[in-house]
């Protein structure tokens, strides 16, 4: 099983679960895992059109799914893939 780290911003559709484990072969499914257990979480993470949207930043370990094979990238027992979403602000 994969584990997925689901980002303080998102707790709130997960009943406040920080990772949850999945058994998906690529993120996608690992993706679609998680938002058939919440949800709630589907807008937050899919588009209309079911692909993640495109402020929403995937890591598989250390590697950004962008620089891999994006949502086909293959996940296996141990993995770790973050759901990182953008954040706006600073200094202006």
């Amino acid at each position: 099983m994969a584990t997925i780290v689901i980002p303080t911003p998102l707790r709130k559709f997960t009943d406040n679960q920080s990772t949850l484990e999945v058994e998906g072969g690529t993120v996608k499914e690992s993706i679609a895992e998680l938002v058939a257990a919440f949800p709630a979480l589907k807008s937050q993470l899919l588009d209309d059109g079911g692909s993640i949207r495109s402020f929403i930043n995937v890591f598989v370990e250390d590697d950004d799914i962008r620089g891999l094979d994006r949502e086909a990238t293959a996940v296996a027992a141990g993995t770790t893939i973050s759901i990182v979403p953008a954040i706006a602000g600073g200094i202006a």
